[in-house]
């Protein structure tokens, strides 16, 4: 799999060393394609992780849309309930329980990995594939928001997902990606954020 981290702004190969942990996104290049990541680290069994984000019932608290889906490679995905956007459909590009899911969500793809790591927890990496470069910081924002409600799921906390009353706001996540130079100008859904 060839993946590139790109520059803080996003116009030059480089920029920092990969790191164990990416709390926040950063913008890289994935076969060839623009792409943000997320690598984190947290104190929880593989299979926890994994039910969180590849089972729509974990799902639920956490991701964008209400998603069904069948679990195997070449499978039917479906979105729906998000207010940003319409209904749609996509492939599972791949399903290997309970480590790695991926799949298509309009012209993006979005990679799931689940590894068990040396502290007894495991490590999440979240790889959205953008259609376009321009999407970086819009879509960095909104896992960003997505990624704290699956904290707070994982934590046992109450979630009202990444659309409710609780979660972080977007606005203020997005303007610090845009501040720190990554790719950005892509339509933004109307929102309150």
């Amino acid at each position: 799999m060839e993946e590139r981290e790109m520059a803080a702004q996003g116009m030059e190969e480089g920029g920092e060393r990969e790191r164990d942990d990416v709390e926040r996104g950063r913008f890289v290049e994935h076969e060839g394609r623009p792409a943000v990541r997320f690598r984190r680290s947290r104190p929880y069994p593989v299979e926890r992780v994994w039910a969180a984000v590849a089972e729509p019932a974990g799902l639920a608290h956490w991701f964008p849309s209400q998603v069904k889906l069948e679990p195997r490679t070449g499978g039917a995905i479906e979105f729906s309930g998000d207010p940003h956007a319409a209904p749609t459909t996509g492939t599972v590009l791949r399903y290997e329980v309970p480590h790695a899911l991926a799949f298509t969500w309009g012209d993006d793809e979005v990679h799931l990995q689940v590894e068990p790591n040396d502290a007894g927890g495991c490590t999440l990496t979240l790889l959205n594939v953008l259609e376009t470069r321009d999407a970086a910081a819009r879509n960095a924002a909104g896992w960003t928001v997505c990624l704290a409600e699956l904290d707070k799921h994982l934590a046992g906390r109450a979630t009202a997902g990444p659309h409710g009353a609780t979660a972080e706001p977007w606005r203020p996540v997005y303007d610090t990606y845009v501040a720190e130079g990554m790719p950005h100008g892509a339509p933004i859904p109307d929102t309150d954020a």
